[in-house]
């Protein structure tokens, strides 16, 4: 059943990989509209292009009050339901697509206890989405070496993150790992004080005394908690945070051509490949790998459950990028910081109800405290930016 059911899975993710990114994807806007926020949660400037005033608001034909009043409400109502469902959409698959990395992962790193190659597979499994994409409707990116030095550090942060996640949540709880992992705000706050001197309001500061509150009430009373699990999970917390303020600090260099939000991801995703395939190979090495595979095969797991498995956890875990990058850019920060909070929740309770994951109540208060927290963080950001 398992077998059947990661297939199905599989191929699930493969057409809808295919078909949500490209029938939500938005063109630039005109005037120079850049995205809300980029691929790294930076805000980039807009820099609106001056144009004449006769090219900017030419002068209609002239029109009967009456047809434009007939025609109005229609064109504003047919418009705003379209964007609505593609909103909807995308918040769908943004969800389904997080919740099949994280089972999945955690199935495959319960079967096959490799997180550094799993961590490097994953990132290249998501080339085999990519790479047809450039090859047939996206642009494919061009860079300089001196552009591509520029984002080492970026992509460096983007490589230690993503490999202390999945270690995290192969040593722990999924839903413990994201409760930790809601922390992030707290690091990005000390980073943008130490490399940027940047400071916040002091309301801002004080939304922060939930978020670190209840990520040590609910450590304190996991009933699961591994010392690894947590450590990574923090370490996690503080490469992606550096990731954003790189890329922050990256922001005034050149990038290359057809850099946008999405190419960048990608860009981040090879440099990130390249430079984790060495150290999962000094660490987990060939022979380990064989042992690995043998030990799981006499455990009772098939090489198609495996391979179907890791399969998905790789997909999975680009595409839920991919389209978070179409979220970003499709709705309004206070909406995203609500959506991002509330995925986390769904996360975690999805996950509790998988694996049958035990909570006290103290657990339960803290989590609630903790995404509560974060939620107030984002909207108290936005307020005073």
């Amino acid at each position: 059943a398992d077998e059947i059911m990661t297939t199905m899975i599989a191929r699930a993710l493969l057409v809808l990989g295919a078909v949500a990114p490209a029938a939500c994807y938005s063109a630039p806007r005109a005037l120079g509209h850049a995205p809300t926020v980029s691929a790294l949660g930076v805000r980039p400037r807009v820099h609106l292009a001056r144009r004449p005033i006769a090219e900017l608001a030419p002068v209609p034909a002239r029109v009967h009050m009456s047809d434009a009043a007939a025609a109005a409400p229609a064109d504003d109502s047919s418009g705003g339901l379209m964007q609505t469902l593609k909103v909807g959409v995308l918040f769908a698959v943004w969800y389904a697509f997080n919740i099949v990395y994280n089972i999945s992962n955690k199935k495959i790193l319960n079967a096959f206890p490799f997180p550094y190659t799993m961590a490097v597979l994953q990132l290249a499994i998501g080339l085999l989405y990519l790479l047809p994409l450039w090859a047939t409707v996206r642009p494919a990116p061009k860079l300089t070496a001196e552009e591509v030095q520029s984002l080492t550090p970026v992509a460096s942060m983007h490589a230690i993150g993503h490999l202390a996640t999945v270690i995290s949540l192969g040593a722990g709880a999924v839903s413990f790992t994201h409760i930790i992992k809601a922390a992030e705000p707290f690091f990005s706050t000390v980073m943008s004080a130490i490399f940027l001197k940047s400071f916040f309001p002091i309301p801002v500061y004080l939304t922060l005394v939930p978020v670190v509150g209840g990520v040590a009430i609910a450590s304190l009373t996991e009933l699961s908690f591994s010392w690894l699990a947590f450590g990574t999970a923090m370490l996690s917390n503080t490469a992606f945070s550096l990731r954003a303020i790189f890329s922050k600090m990256a922001m005034e260099k050149p990038k290359g051509e057809n850099m946008g939000a999405a190419n960048l991801y990608a860009v981040l995703t090879i440099m990130s490949i390249i430079g984790l395939a060495p150290v999962a190979l000094i660490a987990e090495g060939p022979a380990k790998l064989k042992a690995g595979w043998d030990a799981a095969l006499a455990a009772g797991y098939s090489a198609k459950y495996l391979i179907n498995t890791g399969l998905i956890s790789g997909l999975s875990y680009y595409l839920y990028n991919e389209v978070a990058f179409l979220c970003l850019d499709n709705v309004h920060p206070i909406t995203h910081a609500v959506g991002n909070t509330i995925k986390r929740v769904v996360i975690i309770l999805a996950s509790v109800i998988v694996f049958g994951t035990p909570m006290t109540g103290m657990n339960k208060i803290g989590s609630s405290l903790a995404i509560f927290g974060v939620l107030l963080y984002s909207l108290a950001k936005n307020f005073f930016k």
